[in-house]
């Protein structure tokens, strides 16, 4: 797919300041869109988790470039560890109960959505995670049978932190975007990135599918590694939005993303998530993955999502599942619009290319030992 500006950047880009990735001719190179203008930041910083350390957010000392049109973007991410936070909705901590319950078979989970609507639907989304009130909650939820250990995230005081992917392991716009071949049930999951630097700032934020197996982590929440880390499981982009006077937290607190799945067999599904329903606040999400552990080259963090199909996709009561072929868009107004193709993990593009591949490159370009 040939990049182009006006159908994956917002309608505001060049006024926007944009942190990413491209694949340049003489290898991955950091690029930063100021002012709608584009430059090569590697002889500035060969990373961009180097770039955000010395926090040069400007073409000051860049290689001008003719523009972001036809440009091979890569992830906009490059050494960061790649976190995603889980269950920071109330719909999805239903969803979760619900795939536990069905033991990770679709055609059951039809029922047991109706049952557990009814039963704790409204009192999940009126509680405050970690509050007395949400304790209250548990220990009634726990005297009727209804506990679950997805609950136990959605509402108590300790949020879901996993990580979901190696680093450089994840993929950008226009990529194919793997699913297990063994998967019988799954689905995308659109949501809003935040980038951290190395001190726990939060500089900006971007589009990220966080591709979720219902079948495997339904069977056993023990099997999320496998649910979540395979093969082009995880696509970030187009671009890193910087957090300006024009885009702050407050812009990320108030997003909306829609979500358009197209498959070659003539099938669409269009959902949304929407982060004013988001159960814990961004903030305080990334301050729980800071608790005990340090990030020397930064981190990005997947903030959950509100989206889960359960229309139909080809027999009744089994839900929606990906196919190959599926062209998934993943849209926000501030952000743009992330693109990918779905394929099989088994058939995606082999993950070939790892940090020793990376420092080689830009020790061979002359990058590592100039000053950052």
């Amino acid at each position: 797919m040939a990049f182009s500006a006006a159908e994956a950047l917002p309608a505001d880009w060049r006024e926007g300041l944009f942190l990413g990735r491209a694949h340049l001719p003489e290898g991955p190179s950091p690029i930063l869109i100021e002012g709608g203008r584009v430059y090569d930041m590697a002889a500035v910083a060969p990373t961009v988790s180097a770039l955000v350390e010395a926090r040069h957010f400007t073409g000051a000392g860049g290689r001008p470039l003719d523009g972001p049109d036809g440009l091979a973007l890569l992830s906009p991410i490059d050494l960061q560890c790649v976190k995603a936070s889980g269950v920071t909705f109330a719909v999805s901590a239903l969803e979760r109960v619900i795939e536990e319950r069905a033991d990770g078979d679709p055609a059951a989970a039809a029922a047991i959505r109706a049952r557990l609507e009814v039963q704790i639907g409204g009192s999940l989304r009126a509680v405050v995670p970690g509050t007395e009130d949400a304790a209250a909650l548990k220990r009634a939820l726990m005297a009727d049978g209804l506990w679950s250990q997805y609950l136990e995230v959605a509402i108590g005081p300790d949020a879901e932190i996993f990580t979901k992917s190696p680093v450089l392991s994840t993929l950008g716009w226009g990529a194919e975007i793997g699913i297990r071949s063994d998967s019988t049930w799954n689905n995308p999951e659109p949501e809003i990135v935040l980038l951290v630097a190395p001190d726990g700032t939060s500089v900006g934020a971007s589009l990220g599918n966080d591709v979720n197996l219902r079948d495997f982590e339904g069977r056993s929440a023990l099997l999320l590694g496998k649910a979540k880390d395979n093969n082009a499981s995880c696509s970030l982009g187009p671009l890193v939005r910087l957090f300006d006077d024009r885009f702050t937290m407050d812009d990320v607190r108030h997003a909306e993303l829609e979500l358009v799945v197209e498959g070659e067999d003539g099938y669409r599904l269009a959902g949304a998530s929407a982060m004013g329903q988001i159960s814990r606040d961004p903030l305080d999400l990334v301050r729980q993955s800071l608790s005990e552990h340090q990030y020397p080259d930064g981190f990005v963090l997947f903030l959950g999502t509100l989206f889960a199909p359960i229309q139909d996709r080809d027999e009744p009561g089994r839900g929606f599942t990906h196919k190959v072929g599926d062209r998934v868009t993943i849209t926000s107004p501030r952000l743009g619009r992330l693109v990918n193709r779905v394929t099989t993990s088994k058939d995606a593009a082999p993950w070939s290319e790892g940090i020793g591949a990376l420092m080689r490159n830009l020790a061979g370009r002359g990058l590592l030992s100039r000053p950052t």
